[in-house]
């Protein structure tokens, strides 16, 4: 083997080689490439999660109480404390410390006695006033007298505070009153509980905000009320915002130290999901860290553990951390998103493989007279594949090279994927070991003729069935496995195995199809027919790599077009689960006033915005037949008029308005039975009789009501999106019961449970919808600035942008149209490799007489049952698929909503993919036409 044989042989194999080249430029182009634009979809899924989640609420916290009573007189330094953030980031361990920073925070004081004024109103008994001092607040309240509370009071003077419009009128104050708060006694520290004066400096109105700020804040605007423990009358309870220096005068009263809260922001940019990754180790023991570097010693006065702060003694700290919890619920959604790509990556792997096969066949057809010629001559198996590896190998190696080359210099920097070499190594080895496999089998000696024919024939369909026996078993295997376990890295190539398992049936049913042509065909006039089945029976085994490409390519664009289509069906579902109608607003508690259901004025068209309101409760009920006290039931109240008229085709407002309806004029009393549906599993447990409930009113004698079954809720009721905003506050399993919005007058207002309301914009049919800045003012409008509100349009905008969402979008796409043209070149060889036979055939035909439209006919013929077998395929292969691993495709992920979406073919989608394939098959039928009837007489007698 000299370099000179070496050098013609591959200027003889130069088209293939370069066709072998391309193929593992493409393949090691992507193991560098994909992984790092895959990894920049991920980290911009996940900055998109972190910046909602941070929108509402600062994902990681430390916390801690000072302790004033160790000096003399108490003291503390509450700017230098509250500006101690880098002391916490400067404990955290690791790479992803520096991804956190200090935003600042605040403080707030447990409840104080209001002593003077006196609590207006005869129903109340006391009135408990809590101090908070939160700068953030202060982009989202405008002061409507006076002024914010300041931050440096001058000496000798009274702290001020900042109360609500609803607070001051509850407490019967304006700004310039004062308020004298008595604090709770520290043991063994005074014997008196402190008081303090503060000066009501000015009066806020809170201002809706968009990001949910107001959620869990809600009594900084609104004053609550509860019973009194020891007496008769109620509580009420109010808050107020305070200066920065207030903790410092408190102190100085002997007032124990409020509960400050230091906010840190995790700053996640360029590789987010590694450096999220990188912060969640360090994260997992932070307070452990924070506790060995700041804690040491216990507190004299109440036995805990005493830590220093830039110099000032706190209790023990605690860490509140959400970012592992929403780094967690990511991860799962990032493995399933991944999941379902690689079906895809694993399709296109196997169709780049066949076609690597299907080029080095032919490239080994082409030199087959050759290599006949070299075996006649004495050169050896060996020298034969040693030399054709001698030829591709160099090839494939700079091909290699070359492509992963480019795909570093293509892949974008910065991100949380990063180049694969082993998948890149691994793709040019298996081109490199088909080379001299392939070659092996095509020079091998043949076995001597030691048993009869017969015999020989029975034994390589005994190797057949029991090959396709194994491909069976093991798809069957496959499928099992992926719907009990789940989708992992190596259940990813069942869909592979499945597009086998159909080729192999489609191979052993195509013959037989084809016999029954062949018998019709037998008695036609003309011999057109009878010889194109022939020979596409006769070709059908050798077009076997063929079918397999155009299948498993059809089937897995057929695949992801109904996961996308899927996906984006279900995203609208799950944003009317997220928001019930057009738009929902919630917030905490109950409130009477909201029950008017009355329609906001419309704008744009001038239609109305139609309302209705839920209200939320917790109550226990007892069962009127066996007594069984049945804890913790959510009680939603809702008028079923108003709740059919925001929907009229909704069957679970159908159903509510034919059960729950009373005629006009019916008064509810406590001795009225109060209608209501019931979910399945609270059913079970009364099923002779009703329930009864005591309901306690503020300042008056508990109220019983009688709750009557008439009706229970089915699986599609309780998914209902007309139950999405209120189900979202009730934890999973709990028991519901939806009865009568007459009730509601009988329940006191409560600081607990929840208030729902559906809004529904635009005229009735449907036409000129109203906008959402329309329908956050009819929102804001009944329930308050604090309305935590949601428009559909907004919540569905950003669910399709949904970084995970739209990088499975591109997988499918790219990896879709990479197979497409791998397979359009598979077929090309393919067709060039059977393509002498039937120009053989043409041929012959035509020293026989046969006219030109009889040879385009005869083509046409040939290739039709594989054009028809890969629609077929592909199009069962798609629709089997999702069917089979219903299991493992967890699409709840994407979509936000209740349940598994249900699985929805793109017939478009696959229809033109069917028309597209036929066609392209049928083009090859037309060329070859083409160049048969170019082919002079010569030409034709040679090839006979």
């Amino acid at each position: 083997m000299t370099l000179r044989l070496i050098r013609q042989e591959t200027r003889g194999d130069l088209p293939l080689l370069v066709c072998l080249t391309v193929m593992v430029i493409v393949l090691t182009a992507l193991c560098a490439w994909a992984p790092a634009v895959v990894g920049r979809q991920e980290d911009r899924a996940l900055r998109q999660r972190v910046a909602a989640a941070q929108a509402e609420a600062p994902l990681i916290s430390v916390s801690a109480t000072p302790e004033v009573f160790d000096t003399d007189p108490p003291a503390v330094d509450m700017a230098s404390l509250l500006g101690a953030g880098s002391t916490f980031t400067e404990q955290l361990s690791g790479t992803g410390a520096r991804r956190l920073t200090a935003v600042g925070g605040g403080y707030d004081y447990n409840p104080a006695s209001l002593v003077a004024p006196p609590p207006p109103g005869p129903a109340n008994t006391a009135t408990k006033l809590a101090l908070s001092y939160l700068p953030s607040a202060r982009a989202h309240l405008r002061y409507v007298s006076g002024r914010a509370p300041a931050d440096r009071t001058p000496l000798g003077t009274a702290p001020q505070i900042g109360l609500s419009q609803a607070t001051a009128r509850a407490l019967g104050v304006t700004t310039g009153s004062r308020l004298t708060l008595e604090f709770a006694r520290t043991p063994a520290v005074g014997n008196a509980p402190p008081q303090v004066d503060l000066l009501v400096s000015g009066v806020y109105r809170t201002t809706a905000a968009a990001d949910g700020f107001w959620a869990g804040r809600a009594s900084l605007d609104q004053p609550t009320r509860y019973p009194a423990e020891r007496s008769a009358g109620t509580v009420l309870a109010v808050s107020g915002l305070v200066g920065l220096d207030a903790a410092d005068l408190l102190a100085g009263a002997g007032v124990v130290g409020p509960r400050v809260t230091w906010q840190l922001r995790a700053d996640l940019s360029g590789a987010a999901l590694d450096q999220a990754r990188a912060l969640a180790g360090p994260l997992s023991h932070y307070g452990a860290d924070l506790s060995a570097a700041l804690c040491q010693g216990t507190d004299w006065i109440s036995g805990d553990i005493s830590c220093h702060v830039r110099g000032q003694a706190t209790g023990s700290l605690l860490v509140t951390d959400f970012l592992t919890p929403l780094l967690a619920e990511f991860t799962a959604q990032d493995h399933q998103a991944r999941a379902l790509a690689m079906y895809a990556v694993d399709a296109l792997a196997a169709v780049a493989l066949a076609t690597v096969a299907v080029a080095v066949r032919l490239l080994l057809r082409r030199r087959r007279a050759h290599l006949r010629l070299q075996r006649a001559r004495g050169a050896s198996t060996a020298r034969l594949v040693l030399l054709r590896c001698a030829v591709a190998w160099p090839v494939v190696l700079i091909g290699a090279a070359l492509g992963w080359a480019a795909g570093r210099a293509l892949a974008p920097g910065g991100t949380s994927g990063s180049p694969q070499p082993v998948p890149a190594a691994l793709a040019a080895a298996v081109v490199m070991v088909t080379v001299p496999l392939m070659t092996w089998l095509a020079v091998r000696e043949p076995r001597r003729p030691g048993r009869p024919r017969r015999s020989r024939r029975r034994a390589v369909t005994g190797r057949r069935v029991v090959l396709e026996l194994t491909v069976l078993l093991a798809t069957a295997a496959g499928v099992v496995a992926l719907r009990s376990q789940g989708p992992d890295g190596i259940l990813g190539a069942v869909p592979v195995l499945v597009a086998l398992a159909v080729v192999l049936l489609l191979l052993r049913i195509s013959p037989l199809a084809l016999r029954v042509v062949l018998r019709r065909t037998r008695r036609a006039r003309g011999a057109v027919g009878f010889i194109g089945a022939a020979r596409a029976a006769h070709d059908a085994p050798a077009t076997g790599l063929a079918l397999f490409v155009l299948v498993l390519t059809l089937g897995t664009a057929v695949f992801g077009g109904l996961v996308q289509r899927t996906i984006g069906d279900g995203l609208a579902a799950g944003a009317d689960w997220t928001t019930g109608a057009d738009a929902s607003a919630i917030v905490a508690g109950t409130a009477n006033g909201a029950t008017t259901g009355t329609a906001a004025p419309g704008t744009g068209a001038g239609e109305g915005i139609r309302t209705v309101v839920q209200h939320l409760h917790t109550l226990d009920l007892v069962g009127q037949v066996d007594g069984a006290l049945i804890t913790q039931v959510a009680v939603i109240t809702v008028d079923p008029r108003q709740l059919a008229a925001v929907a009229p085709k909704s069957p679970l407002a159908t159903a509510l308005l034919s059960g729950l309806a009373t005629p006009a004029g019916t008064r509810i009393d406590a001795r009225v039975p109060l209608p209501s549906f019931l979910s399945p599993d609270l059913r079970a447990r009364e099923r002779n009789g009703g329930f009864t409930s005591s309901v306690s009113i503020l300042g008056r004698r508990p109220v019983d009501l009688v709750l009557t079954p008439v009706g229970t809720l089915t699986g599609a009721d309780l998914h209902d999106p007309l139950l999405g905003p209120v189900t979202a506050r009730i934890p999973a399993g709990t028991p519901l019961l939806i009865t009568t919005a007459g009730a509601e007058h009988l329940m006191p207002e409560q600081s607990s449970g929840s208030t729902v309301m559906l809004l529904k914009g635009g005229a009735p049919d449907g036409t000129a919808p109203a906008t959402p800045a329309a329908l956050r003012s009819a929102a804001a409008q009944t329930l308050g600035p604090l309305a935590r509100i949601r428009v559909r349009s907004e919540t569905l905008s950003a669910l399709r942008a949904d970084g995970l969402t739209r990088g499975l979008d591109t997988a499918y796409a790219v990896t879709s149209i990479l197979a497409a043209l791998a397979g359009l070149l598979t077929l090309a060889l393919e067709l060039t490799l059977t393509a002498h036979e039937r120009g053989r055939t043409a041929s012959f035909l035509r020293t026989l007489g046969l006219g030109g439209k009889e040879a385009g006919a005869l083509h046409f013929l040939q290739l039709l049952p594989l054009a028809v077998a890969s629609a077929v395929g592909g199009t069962l292969l798609g629709l089997l698929e999702p069917r089979l691993m219903a299991p493992a495709l967890d699409l709840r992920q994407f979509t936000g909503g209740p349940a598994q979406p249900a699985l929805r073919t793109d017939y478009s989608l696959t229809l033109a993919l069917v028309v597209a394939v036929t066609a392209l098959i049928l083009v090859a039928a037309a060329a070859e036409t083409v160049l048969a009837r170019r082919r002079r007489l010569g030409a034709v007698l040679r090839l006979t």
